[in-house]
């Protein structure tokens, strides 16, 4: 059975459809009596095992017994708390960002990408590199990007065996890995076999097939919370680090830097308050952000959709038919994406470290605390989804999502860069795919979530079976 259809894990039972009711949330006076919310009753170890592999059940069987807010045990220091309210996400998303400096920067992530990185950054760091960074991720930008993503998909369609099982995950990353190679090193088509840039790509796709597994997963709970990466995510890191400074190494000999748009020759060109240039370490941080962040979350996000359209026949029939006939394609595209963000977040929580006292509904948590919004719990809010376990595009048809009821891609200071991008990416996608392919599942079981590092992907990649092209 599908973890994310069973009845038995269903929330808010009793809550009238439409609106969440209002929950205080937000800071409070320092001398407040700190109430905290009841707590899951599990032992430190066990928690931490259930959470960073099943993490649905667990949250939803926190969520079932023990109210909307609570405590738990994830190794993270000076106390955990989720919730699943959106004023509790609209608190921690519109507060000073001094105050609620990003959980990212102690994830089992920052091993990874770095200290340096937009990612991982807090503070004056994080906001002088989103506002380096943001153009490139936005209007005339991902304007640009647009014809090369229906390109690249096209020929990428073209190589898709019929009438036997293979996995969509795979095939979607081919294609996002080419578009976002694209925007941060400026190379139209796949580079050159021996170049830097070729054994960067090797060195990202190697490491993104071997990461689904258990040595991978034993890995990801090591390195938790580390500064610098230890044991196979050490090795890891270190075949990314030879060819990602490779990179950064032929890009300072160019002589056509400042004609360069890519984001590499950006930064290159770019300069500290002071008036220095970055490092090649800095540099290293938010390359590999924007590479591994930029190209496998879209990737599985897209096979999300065609696991969850494969198999909810009424919602693909709507989306052929109106990519087919031209009716409405356009909106009908979207709501499959909204909805397929909804119920299957590749990213299914995001958290805060609260430096002051903070009030989430009728509980207080010490300042210095892990606030955590649960995605997954959040969009499956029966008052704010009627039926939320459906999987349901009609639902977006002619709504807008709510700025706090619908956060794949976090909020406030912090919201990914690269959304604009990750959506425009998903509708060329997803029309392509529709307008050409017949496609069917391979199973008829849903697919469960495996979970990885911060993401939680299809278990077997989207297996699909393509019928005819």
């Amino acid at each position: 059975m599908d973890e994310l259809s069973d009845p038995v894990v269903n929330i808010n039972r009793g809550i009238a459809v439409g609106a969440a009711p209002a929950s205080p949330a937000g800071p409070v006076d320092i001398a407040e009596p700190i109430v905290r919310p009841p707590a899951v009753g599990l032992p430190r170890a066990l928690q931490m095992l259930r959470f960073n592999r099943r993490q649905i059940e667990f949250v939803f069987d926190a969520r079932e017994r023990l109210g909307e807010v609570f405590e738990m045990r994830a190794g993270i220091s000076g106390g955990s708390f989720v919730s699943c309210h959106p004023d509790h996400a609209r608190s921690l998303f519109t507060a000073k960002p001094e105050l609620v400096p990003s959980l990212t920067a102690e994830s089992a992530v920052r091993p990874i990408v770095g200290p340096a990185s937009v990612l991982t950054a807090n503070g004056e760091r994080h906001l002088r590199q989103r506002r380096l960074l943001l153009p490139a991720f936005h209007g005339d930008a991902v304007e640009r990007y647009t014809q090369m993503i229906a390109e690249v998909a096209d020929r990428e369609i073209e190589t898709w065996p019929v009438g036997e099982p293979f996995a969509l995950a795979p095939r979607m990353q081919a294609i996002t890995l080419e578009v976002i190679m694209s925007g941060i090193f400026g190379i139209e088509g796949r580079p050159a076999p021996g170049s830097p840039e070729h054994r960067l790509r090797s060195a990202v796709k190697y490491l993104t097939a071997a990461s689904t597994s258990s040595l991978a997963k034993i890995g990801e709970l090591v390195n938790s919370g580390r500064s610098e990466p230890v044991g196979l995510v050490r090795a890891g890191v270190a075949v990314l680090d030879r060819a990602t400074y490779g990179v950064i190494a032929s890009r300072r000999r160019a002589e056509d830097l400042n004609e360069r748009g890519d984001i590499l020759s950006l930064l290159l060109s770019a300069t500290t308050e002071d008036g220095e240039g970055l490092t090649d370490s800095e540099l290293r941080d938010e390359l590999l952000t924007l590479l591994l962040a930029g190209f496998e979350t879209t990737a599985n996000s897209l096979a999300w959709a065609w696991e969850r359209l494969l198999r909810n026949p009424a919602a693909h029939a709507a989306l052929i038919d109106a990519v087919r006939t031209d009716t409405e394609a356009d909106q009908q595209v979207e709501a499959v994406i909204i909805e397929t963000m909804r119920c299957r977040p590749v990213v299914p929580i995001v958290g805060r470290r609260v430096t002051v006292p903070w009030r989430l509904g009728p509980y207080v948590v010490p300042a210095g605390s892990a606030v955590s919004i649960s995605i997954l719990l959040l969009h499956h809010r029966e008052d704010l989804y009627p039926e939320p376990f459906e999987f349901r595009p009609s639902r977006w048809i002619g709504r807008k999502p709510g700025t706090y009821e619908w956060i794949p891609f976090g909020g406030g200071t912090r919201r990914c860069l690269g959304a604009t991008l990750a959506m425009a990416e998903q509708r060329v996608v997803l029309n392509a795919m529709a307008s050409r392919l017949d496609l069917v599942a391979a199973t008829p079981e849903p697919e469960h979530a495996l979970h990885r590092n911060v993401t939680m992907i299809p278990a077997h990649g989207a297996k699909a079976i393509l019928v005819s092209r």
